[in-house]
């Protein structure tokens, strides 16, 4: 969790989709990231209620890597990348050892390395693909070609048929290979699955910090999938000995921890406080509107566990099947509940990478030169909201608060 690291991938925020075509409003890599592993959850879930096996914990370090890939590729389109790959292979292989040479200074933890090597190399070809992985990657590929569709329908609404007709002949073939799965159908043919979406969608035109000009400018959902990166990277290093479920539960409930503003809007932090009672006020509404709006959006297949991930989002706790959710403490979690059958969430450790998110969204801006009161005044909010030399989920969270912006 290097500083040079977290910048690098904070670029995901700059990094523009569709600039060659009428955008409606900011298309950009983190949020479309950010709506392929919700698609790729709810397809995933559908095929899980089937009995197929998913990986999970290979998907989100597929996420991860696809983002660093994209972040050093930002400039060559995926159908010139694709053209590369089919009729130049030994220059696409240097281009896939180019990618990795950027990240070798940067990711200290050489098994993440490795891990990224053997990703880009099994999407090269160079490597071989392990067969129980190939439900998950079809999972993993349904989502993004379905996620760059739903974007060509919004971009449908403003460009002439003329500029889309290939892009989309291009698309719908491209999902063609993918239309047994059930999620995927559900989603095509617009059931309950993509009014779910639909909604989540909002989270992409929602601007956090809408109060003050701000470079660059993020979403709420492109926020919430930076924080599950922050959390599985930090994770990752402060706390290696985490169980395979913990950290996908970590993962989903940092994507997941502001669904509820998809039908709240963002309530930001000073108004929330400016009574005693407010933040419980706020919580208690929050929780009757998603229970009214979005909970009977939610398929059986994965409507208790979002809940799970979305109710108290902060509190380290676990979710044994058959039991109601109980608050533990972090120490817990590692000496008696760090195994799948217990269902642990590290909820402060997401708390952190989301005051982490807000720490960087401010200061960056304020390094470009666009600052206000509101950026300057979260920044130090953030700075001193963490006691020195305090460990919280194993993390000096001072410490490393102001090596990032100092």
């Amino acid at each position: 969790m290097n500083k040079n690291l977290i910048l690098r991938i904070f670029e995901g925020f700059s990094i523009q989709r569709w600039n060659d075509l009428i955008r409606p409003f900011d298309l950009v890599e983190m949020d479309k990231s950010g709506e392929k592993m919700v698609i790729a959850y709810i397809i995933g879930k559908h095929e899980e209620k089937k009995g197929v096996k998913i990986d999970w914990n290979w998907m989100i370090y597929a996420s991860l890597f696809d983002l660093l890939k994209k972040i050093a590729l930002c400039d060559i389109k995926a159908p010139v990348q694709q053209m590369l790959k089919r009729e130049f292979p030994k220059e696409y292989m240097k281009l896939n050892e180019w990618v990795l040479n950027q990240y070798r200074q940067l990711i200290k933890d050489d098994k993440l390395f490795s891990a990224f090597t053997i990703y880009v190399g099994q999407k090269a070809g160079s490597f071989e693909l392990p067969e129980k992985l190939r439900a998950s990657v079809r999972v993993y590929n349904a989502a993004h070609k379905y996620s760059t569709m739903r974007e060509l329908e919004m971009l449908s609404v403003v460009n002439e048929q003329e500029r889309l007709s290939k892009i989309d002949s291009e698309l719908k073939e491209g999902l063609q290979p993918y239309l047994d799965l059930e999620g995927l159908q559900k989603l095509i043919t617009r059931q309950k699955e993509f009014d779910f979406l639909l909604k989540i969608e909002q989270l992409r035109f929602q601007t956090r910090w809408n109060q003050t000009p701000r470079v660059p400018a993020t979403s709420v959902l492109g926020h919430c999938f930076f924080v599950a990166i922050m959390t599985l990277l930090l994770g990752r290093e402060t706390n290696p000995g985490m169980c395979a479920r913990r950290v996908v539960n970590n993962y989903f409930s940092a994507l997941f921890h502001d669904l509820p503003e998809s039908v709240t809007r963002d309530i930001i932090s000073p108004v929330k406080q400016a009574t005693d009672a407010l933040p419980k006020i706020v919580k208690k509404i929050e929780d009757e509107i998603v229970n009214k709006e979005l909970v009977p959006l939610m398929d059986d297949a994965y409507l208790d566990e979002v809940m799970f991930y979305t109710s108290d989002e902060f509190s380290d706790r676990i979710c044994p099947a058959g039991q109601k959710p109980q608050t533990v403490t972090w120490e817990e979690l590692n000496a008696k509940y760090n195994e799948a059958a217990f269902n642990p969430v590290d909820g402060k450790l997401v708390r952190i990478c989301d005051h982490l998110s807000a720490l960087m969204e401010a200061d960056i801006s304020i390094k470009h030169g666009i600052t206000s009161s509101h950026l300057q005044g979260g920044k130090d909010g953030m700075l001193e909201l963490y006691p020195a030399e305090t460990l919280i989920s194993g993390v000096d969270v001072n410490k490393l608060f102001h090596e990032l912006v100092y």
